[in-house]
């Protein structure tokens, strides 16, 4: 896989292979126009939200590695309905209330950042 990096106001594209990494090429960035992160491959654009309930909010950016709920689950405070990687660490995302999940907004691998609406809890 190929990726551009900006470091210190030049782009460095990076070629990675399992077990190495080279670059590729080098060039000046602009200095206004700081790179987009890559979205994953198979990231798909973000839900509307819709209705009004509790909403479930992710406390740190990170990887999304299970959804333990889906739309129509009754949940109560506290149930964990999914689990969230940050920085190596697991951690539990509990429902903050008791009600029926009204909207899932992420899925197993989505990346998400500090306070995005992960679901909603009617």
């Amino acid at each position: 896989m190929k990726y551009i990096v900006n470091l210190n106001g030049k782009n460095y594209e990076v070629e990675v292979e399992e077990g190495s990494a080279s670059i590729v090429s080098v060039t000046d960035a602009p200095v206004a126009a700081p790179a987009a992160p890559a979205a994953p491959a198979a990231s798909a654009p973000a839900p509307a939200l819709s209705g009004s309930g509790e909403k479930v909010v992710a406390p740190m950016p990170g990887t999304i590695l299970s959804v333990s709920v889906s739309e129509g689950k009754a949940v109560r405070a506290g149930d964990i309905i999914m689990v969230l990687e940050a920085m190596k660490m697991e951690n539990e995302i509990a429902a903050p209330c008791s009600g029926t999940v009204t909207q899932v907004l992420v899925q197993k691998g989505s990346t998400v950042d500090t306070n995005a609406v992960l679901a909603i809890i009617g």
